[in-house]
């Protein structure tokens, strides 16, 4: 069992090296068409002589075309073809009203050759230094550059949309079972047994301690939230289509939920909650004539939703970062010698084997970690809820 499970993860690491070394021929794979450029000239490059051929390997836009968002989906590589998924871009503009089209023409000409400029119809990718980096600015007729309403389908986007698909049947599949056996008749499968056992784990040693008697009102979101987190990290680290779209590693996929904690603590927190906010039980002269505490808890509303949102966004994200960077390490030793090349390979392929074990650790961790922590706050805020009832 042990070796079997050694094997699986080898050929799944070999898998992670190769699709991540598919990229390294597209330098415009930087935030999508964003600054490739740019990246083409102020990116210094590792380079590899091959007789009088010299093969360049852009190790920066290797990294960041993975994280950053993109208008394609690079699939895979075959006999020097790149097989890619274009997406749809759809644009707003004040000035020119609705456009549509494929991510394609932002890559290629209508001649088949490559566009090096990655702009169309009026419509260029921002610069590195941009902070519109990766996405589309229209080019005004007196040279300034505006952002339109950006209403494309990018490679997160598309990722989210199929990670959730892939959540709606798993939980579909697992409630199939219960639903034709209301009365508690019946033994469930081994798919819904399984799930079931995750479900009462979380509910069990999370949600009833952390959230109190008035768990069953927020078990459905906080159960939501776990396994929306966790498949989407799972899906994160396969190589392959339709995985590798780093979702949670999106700071505005972490925000989103993020809010949604924000909004379950504060619009459902007690009287009791907000008056330890707005007049906490400390001295008098900490928060009247200066209402030094009250400011602070205030402050401390915000700071939890963010730290949630930070924790997440960047375990997820610099994760990815250190199993591109070792992979990157194959490519860096080639270019010095055929030596420092084969030491170089065992070293990250050893190095990317422990680091994809830890990351399915790390994708539970986190998953389990975001929803203890929204558990914990919702929990603080309905203290109150609990008071009257022991009162009682």
């Amino acid at each position: 069992m042990r070796k079997a499970l050694v094997i699986l993860l080898s050929l799944f690491c070999i898998a992670t090296v190769n699709a991540k070394a598919a990229d390294v021929s597209a330098p415009q794979q930087v935030a999508g068409v964003a600054g490739a450029a740019v990246m083409h000239k102020a990116v210094p490059r590792v380079a590899k002589t091959v007789g009088k051929e010299k093969k360049e390997i852009n190790v920066k836009a290797i990294i960041f075309g993975h994280i950053l968002d993109s208008y394609r989906w690079e699939i895979t590589k075959i006999r020097g073809k790149e097989i890619s998924l274009y997406l749809p871009v759809i644009l707003y503009s004040k000035t020119s009203g609705w456009h549509v089209f494929s991510s394609r023409k932002l890559f290629v000409n209508e001649d088949g050759t490559e566009n090096e400029s990655g702009g169309y119809d009026g419509f260029y990718p921002a610069g590195e230094s941009s902070a519109h980096q990766g996405k589309l600015l229209e080019k005004m007729p007196d040279g300034t550059n505006v952002k339109p309403a950006d209403f494309s389908v990018t490679k997160v986007s598309l990722g989210l949309m199929i990670n959730s698909a892939i959540l709606i049947v798993l939980i579909l599949c697992t409630t199939k079972f219960y639903r034709k056996h209301q009365d508690g008749t019946g033994v469930p499968g081994k798919f819904a047994s399984f799930m079931e056992m995750f479900v009462m784990a979380i509910e069990d040693s999370v949600i009833k301690p952390c959230v109190g008697a008035n768990y069953k009102k927020y078990s459905p979101y906080l159960l939501t939230a776990f396994f929306f987190i966790l498949v989407n990290n799972l899906m994160a680290l396969i190589p392959i289509f339709p995985g590798g779209a780093n979702v949670t590693g999106n700071i505005a996929i972490t925000f989103f939920l993020a809010i949604c904690t924000f909004l379950a603590v504060n619009i459902f927190g007690t009287k009791h909650y907000w008056k330890d906010i707005l007049w906490p039980d400390v001295p008098l002269w900490l928060k009247c004539p200066i209402p030094l505490m009250p400011v602070i808890e205030l402050f401390g509303i915000f700071t939890k939703p963010i730290a949630l949102m930070i924790r997440l966004f960047a375990n997820m994200l610099s994760g990815h970062m250190a199993m591109l960077v070792l992979t990157c390490l194959i490519f860096i030793g080639c270019s010095i010698g055929a030596l420092m090349g084969s030491t170089m390979t065992v070293i990250s392929v050893a190095f990317n084997l422990f680091m994809n074990a830890l990351e399915l650790l790390v994708a539970f961790i986190q998953a389990y970690v975001f929803t203890l922590l929204s558990a914990v706050f919702i929990g603080m805020a309905q203290e109150g809820k609990e008071l009257k009832r022991e009162v009682k």
